[in-house]
């Protein structure tokens, strides 16, 4: 793909255990992390709004609609829109659609599972999520996909509360995937997570599985985007002919939960969930810190 990293491009590490380079951190002030925060609650109700909205019968062009209209109330802008040419706010992706599907005609159809993506700039600060639903009735194969991707998104977050290196998030997700009991579910290897700040898509990678490449020492001042991204069916995937939408090749359904997230002196706060996260990491051992000015 054509963004410099992140979810937006394969991994530059895809082989489990090898080294490659990053380019230098930015790390943010409690006062910059605040206005990401901003950005991260003006998403959250964008999200909140999409996903209601995803009914049968409503085409993903109307999704993408209602997150703008949220948008443009709250005086934010999308981070999406334009970035590289892709051409809408969020990107919908449906059934075997992974990551990067472009919002327009298709109808939502009964049983589908969507996968919302966006982001939302506040003063020239970037919040980036993502969260999977089920369209009227679910599968329970479908419902246990996108609770496990879920689960395993805020494991990997909990992780970062104690790490010494980033590559522990992906240990800790991959962990959590490996453990739970019935088939087994592929964790996609070749999209990323990214360091979130000035802009959307910054050093470093976050990787969704375990690697001896560490990566980075955690430190006050680094911003996460966490998201992994599950499948049902094999790990390879191809890129559609609108040069966006990835799709699995083998016709698994995928699943991506995604949150941008802060790391500070006093702890860690969930830039895009409203309680900072407090209402899943607290079962986890970790309580969130919302950073003091």
């Amino acid at each position: 793909m054509r963004s410099p990293s992140g979810s937006w491009t394969p991994s530059r590490s895809r082989a489990r255990g090898s080294v490659f380079r990053q380019p230098k951190i930015e790390y943010k002030t409690v006062e910059q992390m605040l206005v990401m925060r901003e950005a991260g609650l003006v998403l959250s109700r964008a999200l909140d709004s999409a996903v209601a909205a995803a009914q049968v019968g409503v085409t993903t062009a109307q999704l993408n609609r209602v997150f703008e209209e949220i948008l443009r109330e709250a005086g934010a802008t999308s981070n999406f829109l334009g970035y590289h040419g892709f051409p809408a706010s969020i990107c919908t992706s449906v059934n075997e659609e992974v990551v990067h599907g472009i919002p327009g005609g298709y109808a939502l159809q009964d049983g589908d599972i969507l996968s919302i993506d966006g982001g939302a700039v506040v003063r020239g600060w970037h919040s980036d999520s993502a969260r999977t639903t089920i369209v009227g009735t679910a599968r329970p194969e479908d419902e246990r996909l996108s609770q496990v991707t879920e689960d395993a998104l805020w494991h990997g977050i909990a992780a970062l509360a104690s790490a010494r290196y980033v590559g522990d998030v992906g240990a800790a997700i991959d962990d959590h995937v490996s453990s739970v009991p019935g088939p087994a579910l592929g964790i996609l290897e070749d999209y990323v997570g990214h360091g979130i700040g000035t802009e959307m898509h910054q050093a470093p990678d976050v990787l969704n599985y375990r690697s001896s490449a560490r990566g980075p020492r955690v430190r006050g001042g680094l911003c996460l985007a966490i998201e992994p991204m599950l499948v049902q069916g094999g790990l390879e995937t191809a890129v559609l002919d609108d040069e966006w939408t990835v799709v699995t090749t083998d016709g698994g359904r995928a699943s991506q939960w995604e949150h941008s997230v802060a790391v500070h002196d006093g702890g860690i706060w969930v830039l895009s969930a409203v309680d900072g996260g407090a209402s899943r990491l607290e079962p986890l051992g970790v309580t969130p810190v919302l950073p003091a000015a």
